[in-house]
């Protein structure tokens, strides 16, 4: 169904958070905006266009149109030339929300929900409530946005307690505070209009590591209140990054003067609150104020200007957060094959550059949709990319503000980074809503100064030093490795799990449970470092920023071997991985190390191994399986220790959350529905609402059914799945594990017939009793007995087929196919509910291997399982009172007779006719007389 959400013209931030949020409800559904915005709605999509499902006006197709949705209007004229399609005769419906209650309306809604709230987006938040969506960091903002400028930041007339539980939602999803404070405009009385203009006049700047730092103080009569509102507009009209707004006044004549200095600041990992608090201020990290008496104003304005100076860290620059290598085209590729490169790749422009490999244009998703719109899809990009002479470019070393600057200011969505005329990066709106984001959580470098004054830096308050939370031995290494990155020019990251397990260990040792920790300047204790948890440490090499060598990991990988020849140096070049392996080494016990060239990674059909090529640390985060795993720290200087986290799996990882990153992350590789339930269990983390129903969609969808099918079955499901079982079954936690795949269904991923049924999960239990009875020295392999027990219930022969295609040993294979047969001769020998001689017993039972008695325990009835039990527990380790070296020295001649003379005794001796050597010499005379055949 082609469905449409309209805004209003002229939109502003309500008609837009509502529709975003409309688009999260109706699958498939583009936002279409009519003409015009508000100015902090275009600044606002300036940056985020490109995280949103917005299209152009012109790209609609009217005849194609089933739904159209109108959000924060119900008259027609409001709509523009749009108005038009809410008469087209295919329509099937037409929804209006709105919150203008007493308006009236002119279009003809099948449905229409209008409530008396103070913004429609609080209609649409509390319909996300109730299905259960999760928001992105964008969406979340802009319909945050939403609610504070209808509502005057909840203090208008017409705001009611829905807004503000909708706003607390928001909040919870990421809204992103900083976001809404740059795009929020409130008015100033006539008073503080006067003073704004005199603030503007004698402001005074400094430009310092491309930061702009203001300040001015005014002389008034008497104490003014709403300064504050003063700062925020001086900072929106200078586009200050930092201010100090004071104002001079006298009290009375005996009481002195007074100075009241607001503090404002923009720049991230900075913070104002200890400066303001050293004169007996107070307020938050980038909101602040104080009063002070009989001061000189001039000398304390200059003097907190010096002291934030001082605290400014090194800036952000393109080379820090640019995405390389690019992906490039040529002009004569074709607008089909373009959007096919960008559809594998998930880009939202692509770079074209000619045969010299300079560039020459770039052309965006956009220009994509409209070509193919017009059935162009065989002309050639360079018809439709925009052309080097109309593009911004900037150069490695150009700082975040600067780069923001150039997006917000000409609307672009990407700025290609060069370097002596080469193409070497590109920054995208989506590399700084990264930053951004990062930086609203407390990621980056902040300053901070020790006790004795001397400066130093820390990435975040987080992970202030790893080194005191790793094993001397292994952070001396790891230093040594970033020594050798460095060198080369390259960056190297700790990443994966042992970056999470060393947060979680922090904040365990720290005692915060999952708490959030305050990141404003308050550094962490040294925690004493766990000897066992790192055994596994995977390091990624970012070669991209200065070289584009591909091998990068694997030249890292044997220049450090040099420095460890203990260690074994393994490579695997398709995937441009290397790793160093030490057994029982004095110092790392055992440890592998695994070096990797940072990469990307597409898989051509679902459960297919990945096509891998080269890319950037960021990229090479993406393309991992959860949020919570996809977190990295910088080893290598600048920054060094700095956490990356794109895609808030800190936050994930506080409140317990396993959140995948890829919507089609399960179809592409089944195994990571078993990773997702193996991390949900053993962490103690529930699966995010939506991360389970991507799970239940792919194996609905039947595109495991379809796999199997195939005559050579996908890699993905036999290597990877069969470590991933084995990993779930052989763990403590496995059976909450194996509960958890049931009830998502996932067991379907080996035979769509299987499930956990009552009966055999019964089975699987009992089974692992016998196995802690009979094999507590696990001499047996109890992941895969409890494996083939699941396959056993199957039907004859899909049980030892997939047991097969999972390529397990042969001989749980043997046992599979061995299992029916040996069940059916248990029951007929064993299952009689008379009284069966134990040497019977015996002989049934004891061609059968503890592996196969302990599957047939629980596969066959009670009788027989007792007579299993029985025979395990006692008869099997009966002996007769004599042996062979006794029958020799009775003058048995050894030979084929021995071998039914030993077998009778033990007979005889089970079923209780002998007790003892006498009672077995004495049965021997009678039944075996020595002849002179026997004799020696």
């Amino acid at each position: 169904m082609y469905q449409i959400i309209l805004c209003h013209q002229t939109v502003d931030f309500d008609a837009l958070g509502a529709a975003v949020g409309l688009t999260r409800l109706r699958a498939g559904a583009k936002l279409v905006l009519t003409g015009g915005a508000h100015p902090g709605v275009k600044n606002f999509l300036a940056l985020y266009r490109d995280e949103l499902l917005l299209i152009e006006q012109r790209s609609v197709t009217p005849q194609r149109l089933k739904r159209i949705m109108v959000v924060d209007t119900q008259q027609r004229d409001r709509l523009g030339k749009s108005a038009a399609w809410l008469d087209l005769p295919q329509l099937e419906a037409i929804e209006v929300y709105d919150h203008h209650w007493d308006s009236k309306s002119d279009i003809p809604a099948t449905f229409r929900q209008v409530e008396n709230v103070g913004a429609t987006t609080t209609l649409i938040v509390e319909k996300l409530q109730d299905a259960g969506v999760s928001l992105t960091f964008p969406e979340a903002t802009v319909m945050a946005l939403g609610i504070h400028v209808d509502t005057g930041s909840l203090t208008f007339d017409q705001t009611t307690p829905r807004d503000v539980r909708a706003l607390a939602w928001l909040m919870e999803q990421g809204a992103d505070l900083q976001g809404i404070r740059d795009y929020i405009d409130p008015g100033l009385t006539p008073r503080l209009q006067k003073l704004l203009s005199a603030a503007l006049e004698g402001l005074e700047r400094a430009k310092v590591q491309s930061y702009t730092i203001t300040w001015v103080c005014l002389d008034t009569e008497g104490f003014v209140p709403g300064l504050s509102s003063i700062a925020e507009r001086l900072m929106d009209l200078t586009e200050a990054d930092a201010l100090f707004f004071g104002v001079q006044y006298q009290r009375s004549a005996e009481s002195g003067s007074r100075l009241t200095v607001i503090g404002r600041s923009r720049i991230p990992n900075t913070t104002l609150l200890p400066l303001f608090q050293a004169v007996g201020g107070g307020g938050h990290a980038q909101a602040t104020s104080a009063t002070l008496k009989n001061v000189n104003a001039s000398d304390t304005l200059q003097e907190f200007v010096n002291q934030l100076i001082d605290q400014l860290p090194h800036p952000l620059t393109a080379r820090d957060i640019m995405s390389s290598p690019v992906r490039t085209i040529r002009p004569h590729i074709t607008i089909a094959e373009a959007q096919r490169i960008l559809l594998r790749y998930g880009h939202s422009g692509l770079s074209v550059v000619n045969e010299n490999d300079q560039l020459v244009g770039i052309i965006c998703r956009r220009d994509l949709d409209l070509a193919l719109h017009h059935g162009f899809q065989h002309a050639p990009v360079k018809g439709y990319m925009s052309q080097t002479d109309t593009l911004k470019t900037i150069t490695p070393e150009t700082t975040m503000p600067e780069i923001e600057s150039l997006m917000v200011t000409y609307d672009v969505g990407r700025l290609p980074v060069i370097e002596q005329g080469h193409l070497v990066g590109i920054v995208t709106r989506t590399d700084v809503l990264r930053v951004r984001q990062g930086e609203n959580w407390g990621m980056g470098e902040m300053g901070n100064r020790s006790s004795n004054g001397k400066r130093h830096r820390w990435a975040s308050c987080l992970i202030p030093k790893p080194q005191d939370l790793i094993p001397a031995g292994i952070w001396q290494f790891l230093e040594q490795v970033s020594q050798q990155a460095e060198q080369r020019g390259w960056h190297l990251y700790l990443v994966g799990g042992a970056v999470r397990d060393l947060i979680m260990q922090q904040d365990a040792q720290k005692g915060r449970g999952t708490e959030t920790a305050s990141h404003e300047g308050a550094s962490l204790a040294p925690l004493k470092p766990s000897p066992t948890l790192l055994q596994d440490i995977d390091l990624v090499v970012d070669g991209f920023h200065r070289t584009a060598q591909t091998g990068a990991g694997v030249e890292l990988a044997k220049a450090v071997q040099e420095q460890y020849p203990q260690a074994r140096l393994e490579v695997h070049g398709a995937f441009q991985t290397a790793a160093l392996l030490w057994h029982k080494d004095p110092t790392f016990s055992s440890l592998a190390v695994d070096i990797a060239t940072a990469r990307t990674e597409f898989y051509p059909y679902p459960a297919a191994n990945p096509e891998v090529e080269a890319s950037s640390i960021r990229q090479d985060l993406y393309r991992r399986d959860f949020t919570i795993n996809a977190l990295a720290i910088r080893l290598t200087s600048p920054r060094e220790g700095e956490l990356l986290d794109f895609f808030g799996g800190l936050l994930d990882l506080r409140s317990h959350t396993l959140r995948v990153l890829h919507a089609n992350s399960f179809i592409e590789d089944p195994t990571r529905i078993y990773r997702a339930v193996r991390f949900a269990v053993r962490l103690g983390f529930h699966l995010e609402a939506q991360t389970e129903q991507y799970i239940r969609y792919a194996i609905t969808s039947g595109v495991y059914d379809r796999s199997r099918s195939q005559q050579n079955p996908a890699p993905a499901l036999t290597t990877r799945l069969k470590a991933e079982l084995r990993y779930i079954l052989e763990a403590p936690y496995w059976k909450p594990a194996l509960e958890l795949l049931n009830d998502l269904g996932a067991l379907r991923c080996l035979h769509p017939t299987l499930e956990l049924n009552p009966r055999l999960w019964w089975q699987i239990r009992l089974l692992d009793r016998g196995l802690q009875r009979f094999d507590p020295q696990h001499q047996l392999d109890h992941w895969q007995l409890r494996l083939e027990l699941l396959l056993a219930e199957l039907a004859a022969p899909e049980g030892w087929k997939v047991a097969q295609s999972l390529e397990l040993s042969a001989d749980g294979i043997k046992r599979l196919k061995l299992l029916p047969e040996a069940r059916q001769r248990l029951i007929k020998v064993l299952g009689n509910h008379g009284e069966i001689p134990p040497s019977q017993i015996v002989q049934t039972l004891r061609d059968y291997s503890l592996a196969v008695l302990a599957l047939l325990a629980v596969k066959t009835p009670r009788q027989v399982r007792r007579q299993i039990w029985h025979y395990l527990i006692d008869l099997s380790h009966r002996r007769a009172p004599l042996n062979g070296h006794d029958l020799k020295q009775m003058g048995y001649k050894p030979g084929p007779l021995y071998r039914e003379i030993l077998e009778t005794l033990l007979s005889a001796t089970l079923d209780g006719v002998i007790g003892d050597r006498p009672q077995a010499e004495v049965f021997l005379k009678q039944y075996f007389p020595l002849s002179k055949n026997s004799k020696q």
